[in-house]
């Protein structure tokens, strides 16, 4: 039985069934379906009671297994291939050369190298490089905004990071993926408002979505494209 509850800004969906046993289960599965196993017998009432009690735990087990995964693609590094961003789709142009440089150029990004094994690490370098300057002008006046609520980060640092977007510290460090960089703005906004939104509420309470909603009302827009286009 498929239903849904709403716990702040967010929609719960999950799967019910009764079963023979003792207690209520929650599971959170890798592809983000939530599925509860209840007494039979149990009313909807208590059921959902329940859940909203877990509804934090839940919610931050999505987050886990796919919201701030980065998606790992194997790539070949050669002339034509599609690369992203700032979330627009160019095309690798790989030109021989003395030199070793990397450069955005029309709707190219064209590395110049004598050495094709190279290639890889030199775009990771580029991007690394534009995500320190992107992510900082992006960060500024959003940490100016937050102050209002008496809260600002120590430090905002980019680190390459398999299984998160970002991540906000208990002594309010904020780190962000250079991977976001290959997404549009709005989505490297809406990963850093939700990581100030921690230096408010530490847990993803009711609280939490509420304040995210007040300060992005389109974060889940820009989410789920963070998550189609790199997740």
């Amino acid at each position: 039985m498929l239903r849904s509850l709403t716990y702040g800004s967010e929609e719960i969906v999950y799967t019910l069934n009764f079963r023979k046993r003792k207690t209520l289960g929650i599971t959170v599965h890798p592809d983000r379906s939530t599925e509860v196993n209840a007494p039979e017998g149990s009313s909807i009432e208590k059921i959902e009671q329940k859940i909203r009690k877990r509804a934090a735990w839940i919610l931050k087990q999505q987050d886990h297994f796919l919201s701030f995964e980065p998606r790992n693609t194997v790539r070949k590094y050669v002339s034509g291939e599609s690369h992203l961003y700032l979330g627009r789709q160019y095309q690798l142009l790989v030109i021989k050369s003395n030199e070793e440089i990397v450069k955005h150029t029309g709707r190219n990004i064209e590395i110049r190298t004598s050495d094709t094994s190279k290639i890889e690490k030199l775009l990771e370098s580029w991007y690394l490089e534009k995500s320190r300057a992107w992510f900082h002008t992006i960060a500024k006046p959003l940490i100016e905004h937050f102050k209002k609520y008496q809260v600002e980060p120590n430090k905002l640092e980019i680190r390459k990071m398999p299984h998160r977007w970002g991540s906000c510290s208990t002594n309010g460090r904020i780190l962000l993926n250079p991977e976001l960089i290959k997404a549009p703005k709005a989505c490297i906004e809406y990963v850093i408002i939700h990581e100030l939104c921690h230096l408010v509420h530490r847990d993803h309470t009711k609280a939490f979505f509420d304040l995210q909603q007040k300060e992005f009302p389109e974060w889940k827009k820009w989410k789920n494209k963070l998550e189609v286009l790199l997740a």
